[in-house]
């Protein structure tokens, strides 16, 4: 995809795939691509594969292959599939960036290092984004995300990355709004800021932001999409009435019962959740009777 199409479709959402598990911790191959199936109908812009909530950390490198290898396979054609590429040391991350660009992905979306996080320092973080900019055969996107990290890229990471014409956007985790628009107004208007999480996607499009990754887009991608698309409209009340029934689920699935509540809301709202991998454990009883309840309570889920 030439980079000019890429930049102007990098825009909506997309969802941090979940990896349906079996019971015995083994990827579950059928139910991901009958999700991708079920998603190609639905409104979204396109795809993130091996994401955090995608339990990205727990995958082999033969199973985050096939992963990437099935998500384009799949996809329908007018999705972008974006594949999560970064891991610790510099040269992994430019080899496992040039498979998944071997295979088909449109762009790389890159963790920040982080095991030896005093080390990350901005100079240790702009070389290490710069050489695999450099070094790879597709745009890269900068991955911030300091709740798992403990590293939380600063300003000047940003503004500098930018300028790099291989580095064509970010997505940012934090959860911070200040730090977005700090961000959105540091960086040139071709560069896409996305927001990484659902909770605070209207305030992002109130910023200028276009485009966010959802975990909550796996079980509700078209509430997501339609928050922009009423706000897009000037349906400022509707936008915002939504938005408010979407952080209460939200902040369950993905903050109160973290991947297993994710997969378990996804599971519900008729897609394929699968088993967390081990260690993780599925959802508790007490876990499952608030997640239904709240998905009713919000509108999203009919009564039995």
């Amino acid at each position: 995809m030439e980079l000019s199409l890429l930049k102007s479709r990098l825009k909506g959402v997309l969802p941090p795939m979940v990896t349906p598990f079996t019971e015995n911790s083994e990827v579950d191959h059928n139910a991901f691509v009958a999700n991708l199936a079920l998603w190609n109908s639905d409104s979204l812009t396109g795809y993130l594969v091996l994401g955090s909530n995608s339990e990205a950390a727990y995958l082999t490198l033969d199973e985050k292959l096939k992963l990437i290898e099935l998500t384009v396979q799949h996809a329908a054609s007018d999705r972008i599939v974006l594949a999560g590429t970064g891991v610790e040391s510099t040269n992994e991350t430019i080899e496992l960036t040039n498979a998944a660009a071997q295979r088909g992905v449109h762009a790389a979306l890159v963790l920040t290092p982080h095991y030896y996080g005093d080390a990350m320092t901005d100079e240790v973080l702009i070389r290490f984004f710069t050489e695999v900019a450099d070094n790879s055969k597709i745009p890269i996107l900068v991955y911030n995300v300091p709740k798992f990290t403990h590293v939380n890229v600063s300003v000047n990471v940003v503004e500098t990355l930018s300028r790099h014409p291989n580095i064509v956007g970010m997505k940012d985790s934090a959860m911070g709004v200040n730090q977005l628009h700090t961000f959105y107004n540091a960086v040139p208007p071709e560069f896409t800021l996305m927001v990484g999480s659902v909770g605070v996607w209207l305030p992002a499009l109130e910023i200028g932001i276009r485009a966010g990754v959802h975990a909550a887009a796996n079980c509700l991608p078209n509430q997501c999409t339609e928050i922009q698309h009423l706000y897009e409209k000037g349906l400022t009340a509707k936008a915002k009435e939504l938005q408010e029934r979407m952080s209460v689920v939200n902040k369950a699935v993905t903050v109160t019962y973290g991947i297993a509540g994710l997969k378990y809301a996804t599971t519900l709202m008729g897609y394929n959740g699968g088993y967390p991998r081990r260690p993780l454990q599925p959802l508790n009883e007490q876990g499952k009777t608030e997640t239904k309840r709240l998905l009713r309570e919000m509108g999203f889920l009919p009564n039995d």
